[in-house]
């Protein structure tokens, strides 16, 4: 599905952000970008689809090369939902739509607005449809930029912080959805998340980031003791509560 090929980024010679990061990931698989603040984790999900062009290296969709793809193609592969949005005088169901842009070449089909609807029902959202971007909150905000990626019917999902300004019971809610969409739709999901509880209820791949590079990439046995300390320098137990693995930090000593 996705391949990355040793992807370097610096904003300038002495400031290195990406140093050769590499890691693949399959249909319906969601992987969590996990790591301290300022190790590259959103500079790495913006290269992916060249909202940042990188210095060095390679990513593949379905074995074509993203570099060489043109700015239409790629948003028919790859959609992007940033960590902050603006809001504007757009209702939700037009913003949504928006969406299928790569799709519409002269006007919307019954096809667009009937997929529109559909996400529009599965997020929640449609009381909210006819209402203004620019009076919602930030958590119903954060809810129609989701929508407006799936509404691309993309083959890989890249979400910065999508549960951030989420309170507790939509932060499960729309991990739940979009987990529930990649297994069914076969899409690739790409989570940059803070929260290490969420990513092992709802990911099934963990990268690491640490110096600018992969500290640790794969499935729930990277998901350790060990590579938490060394990563985010705070010592943690995962414990079983009620049957689901938790982090839990334990007090300094």
């Amino acid at each position: 599905m996705i391949e990355v090929k040793d992807i370097s980024f610096s904003y300038s010679p002495a400031r290195k952000i990406l140093g050769q990061i590499g890691f693949d990931a399959g249909r319906g698989e969601c992987i969590a970008v996990l790591g301290n603040n300022g190790a590259g984790k959103s500079t790495l999900i913006k290269c992916l689809n060249r909202i940042l062009q990188p210095q060095g290296g390679s990513v593949y969709i379905d074995g074509g090369d993203v570099q060489r793809m043109r700015r239409l193609e790629i948003a028919k592969r790859m959609a992007y939902v940033a960590q902050k949005n603006e809001g504007d005088r757009l209702t939700v169901f037009d913003s949504v739509l928006l969406g299928r842009k790569p799709y519409i070449k002269f006007d919307t089909t019954d096809r667009d607005l009937e997929i529109v609807s559909a996400i529009i029902e599965r997020m929640g959202l449609k009381e909210f449809e006819l209402r203004y971007l620019d009076e919602l909150s930030g958590g119903e905000m954060q809810k129609v930029m989701l929508a407006r990626a799936l509404a691309q019917q993309p083959r890989v999902l890249m979400l910065d912080e999508p549960t951030s300004s989420l309170d507790l019971k939509n932060q499960y809610d729309v991990l739940a959805t979009v987990r529930e969409i990649a297994k069914n739709e076969g899409i690739c999901v790409i989570i940059v998340i803070h929260d290490l509880n969420l990513a092992l209820r709802y990911c099934d791949r963990f990268l690491f980031m640490k110096d600018s590079s992969v500290f640790a990439y794969g499935g729930r046995e990277v998901m350790n003791e060990d590579n938490i300390r060394e990563v985010y320098g705070v010592d943690v137990v995962i414990a079983d509560v009620n049957g689901v693995s938790t982090v839990v930090p334990l007090p300094k000593s």
